[in-house]
């Protein structure tokens, strides 16, 4: 098959016109939980999600925390559904991010915070599922259906939900104006060329995938769409961890990827990318100019908080082509459901 013929391909090229509709129909209830965020302040917030929605949980997480100050936790699923424990969230938020709304730990796990006092605002691409049932405010994310089992859209939908979101809450002007242009970014981002990363993942065994701040949010990604449509060992790690034990795997020939925003993290991820083209490894870099024997993928400049978004668009192209060059279906991924139902 053609990479270009898969669901997974034309469903990622749908993203930008998603989003424009999801943005124009999510406004008014978008301003009316800002105003409601604000006036609750709350002191804690928690992200609910499993999966490429608890990827997208990690980029709420820098938006919130960078853009109102409020700490944030990812909830532990299990300790309601598994351990039937009721938090105690009096005067918190919590955001659930959900594809099908249906998981059932994802569920329990909402429902016990809601009954514990939070205030709660679930994301989900299915209008009228259970999820939905245990919410205060339902966002939807507006993608359509996703026939591809290895998500794209609806990723992509719950970022800019988030930053939706987090733009009315903080009233940043700045962020919500670069929203507006994110549609025809990500149509433009969509047809960046990285096919120069193509040789690499079609001949590895393992890779890293590195980013930093929100851009850890589609490292993270990233990697579980290696794994899932090229069946690649792939592992995502922050700029700042992966110094640590991490370090020692990365030998001569060891392929990295590296996504950069133009934030306060960039010159860090420059550097790291300079230490590991000194130890020999096949960097591939994006957002960030590379230098020596880096190879440097282009991407669409922006507002730093939607560059990660518009990274992962140019990455699903390349996941698509990747897939298929190593001999998989990326619409049909082994062992892998559209909805996973766990407990």
């Amino acid at each position: 098959m053609r990479a270009e013929d898969s669901r997974m391909f034309r469903e990622a090229a749908s993203a930008g016109g998603v989003v424009s509709a999801q943005l124009a129909r999510n406004a008014s209830v978008m301003a009316d939980l800002g105003e409601r965020l604000r006036g609750l302040s709350p002191p804690i917030a928690l992200i609910s999600g499993r999966g490429s929605s608890d990827n997208a949980g990690v980029y709420g997480r820098y938006l919130i925390e960078t853009g109102t100050g409020t700490p944030v936790s990812p909830a532990a699923l299990s300790a309601s559904s598994v351990y039937a424990v009721e938090p105690r969230l009096r005067g918190a938020v919590c955001i659930a991010i959900s594809q099908s709304g249906q998981s059932p730990d994802l569920v329990a796990s909402v429902a016990a915070a809601r009954a514990g006092g939070a205030f709660v605002i679930a994301m989900v691409n299915a209008e009228g599922s259970r999820l939905s049932g245990v919410a205060d405010v339902t966002v939807p994310l507006h993608a359509g259906p996703e026939t591809s089992v290895a998500a794209t859209k609806s990723f992509i939908a719950s970022l800019s939900a988030l930053a939706q979101l987090i733009g009315s809450w903080s009233e940043d002007a700045d962020l919500l104006r670069a929203l507006a242009a994110l549609p025809e970014q990500l149509d433009e981002a969509f047809h960046r060329d990285w096919s120069p990363a193509l040789d690499t993942l079609v001949r590895a065994q393992s890779l890293y995938v590195v980013g930093r701040g929100p851009g850890y949010a589609v490292a993270r990604e990233a990697a579980l769409k290696l794994k899932e449509t090229c069946g690649l060992h792939a592992e995502a790690f922050s700029a700042a961890e992966v110094r640590h034990g991490p370090m020692a795997l990365v030998k001569a020939g060891f392929p990295v990827l590296m996504l950069a925003q133009d934030d306060e993290t960039r010159a860090d991820m420059g550097a790291l990318a300079a230490t590991f083209a000194g130890r020999g490894a096949r960097v591939l870099m994006a957002g960030a100019a590379g230098g020596g024997d880096i190879v440097s993928l282009p991407a669409t400049e922006a507002h730093p908080a939607i560059q990660p978004i518009l990274l992962i668009q140019s990455f699903y192209r390349l996941a698509a082509l990747a897939s298929v060059a190593r001999g998989h279906d990326p619409d049909h991924p082994p062992f892998l459901n559209k909805v996973t139902e766990t407990v």
